[in-house]
């Protein structure tokens, strides 16, 4: 059955459908992840920054492999890009309903390891502006250098991060006062914990894990399949659509994962999971062009791009949250998470306009 003969009605039932699905298999994904990290003994860097990167984004990853094997090269752009941008904002989610008065969210979580990590996010993006002006015929081997270089950058921000995390050359053992005591990841050695009360075995966990997995992979390819016809329907630009509405539906297991930590007041995993997912996005351009054969990136529009700066600027925000530690709060937020907020909102209606 084709899916644009599909009336608006159960285009949207469809969508949201798989947006709950989403959202119940994110948070079995994020409990199976942290638990089978803690049991393997994965180091911070791989579990931390890798695996739930890679985990927490498999709709984007559905969506944008799905997009580029049908060369809707708009969806896939829009979805990465705009992903960036909207996950960032997930941290004003997180701190204003996870913690509420309880401080701002970069003064509980504040780590020098996080500012590493923050940025790494915008040296993949400022490789997207860069990479963007390259002329489409610079393709080989179904690769193209910049898309090659963000997976090498990312590779490299990835090794240094995790060096980081046990030793930093000019400072050692640094705790910031009212910070987070406990170590980074102690939330997963504490969900592992839990599970081994119930006595529930590693191969149910796996069980799980794989069943939540194929899930969010189907559910991921139903949004992108409803989304571009639902956007066609009330006459909104699938770029458009992609960077907003679907990017938004993406982003709940992150809402999941966060939440999770922050109530295990493991703040520091909470904000990791956010910019390490916001790094790992743009590598998906990479697949983007593998799969497609065409160079994915000189096909960004004014639209894609302007989000790339939002997304820069809403990280750098949050950097300068992690090193001044705001502890004031207005309407339960940190100034940081406000500023961010506020900048979120006045871009998207820049957006709006720029593709109006």
């Amino acid at each position: 059955m084709n899916i644009d003969s599909l009336s608006l009605t159960w285009l949207l039932i469809i969508f949201l459908v798989a947006v709950v699905a989403i959202w119940i298999a994110g948070i079995k994904l994020s409990n199976t992840t942290d638990v089978l990290v803690s049991r393997f003994g994965i180091g911070e860097a791989m579990g931390g920054l890798i695996i739930l990167a890679i985990v927490t984004n498999l709709p984007e990853i559905a969506i944008v492999t799905s997009a580029s094997f049908q060369h809707k090269m708009g969806i896939a752009i829009g979805n990465i890009l705009g992903g960036i941008a909207i996950q960032t904002v997930v941290l004003v989610v997180l701190d204003g309903f996870g913690l509420g008065k309880a401080n701002s969210l970069t003064y509980k979580a504040s780590s020098l390891v996080l500012v590493l990590e923050g940025l790494l996010v915008i040296a993949v993006l400022s490789l997207v502006i860069t990479g963007h002006e390259l002329p489409a015929k610079v393709i080989f081997w179904r690769m193209t250098p910049p898309g090659l270089l963000i997976f090498i950058v990312w590779v490299i921000g990835i090794v240094l991060i995790g060096r980081a995390r046990t030793k930093l050359p000019w400072i050692a053992n640094f705790k910031v006062p009212g910070g987070q005591t406990e170590p980074h990841g102690h939330s997963r050695h504490k969900k592992d914990a839990k599970t081994k009360s119930k006595k529930t075995t590693t191969a149910h966990i796996i069980t799980i894990f794989t069943i939540s997995s194929i899930v969010t992979l189907v559910a991921g390819i139903a949004l992108e399949l409803t989304g571009e016809a639902i956007a066609t329907h009330i006459g909104m630009g699938g770029v458009l659509f992609g960077a907003t509405i679907l990017a938004a539906a993406t982003s709940l297991p992150e809402i999941s994962t966060g939440l999770s930590s922050i109530k295990l007041k493991d703040y520091q995993m909470a904000v990791s999971d956010i910019f390490g997912g916001n790094a790992f996005l743009p590598v998906l351009f990479l697949f983007a062009t593998l799969f497609s054969g065409e160079a994915v990136l000189p096909e960004a529009q004014k639209t894609d791009i302007y989000l790339t700066g939002l997304a820069m600027l809403l990280t750098i925000v949050y950097i300068w949250g992690l090193l001044f530690r705001p502890k004031k709060q207005i309407l339960n937020l940190g100034i940081d998470s406000l500023i961010v907020l506020l900048l979120y909102i006045f871009g998207i209606a820049g957006l709006f306009m720029i593709a109006s």
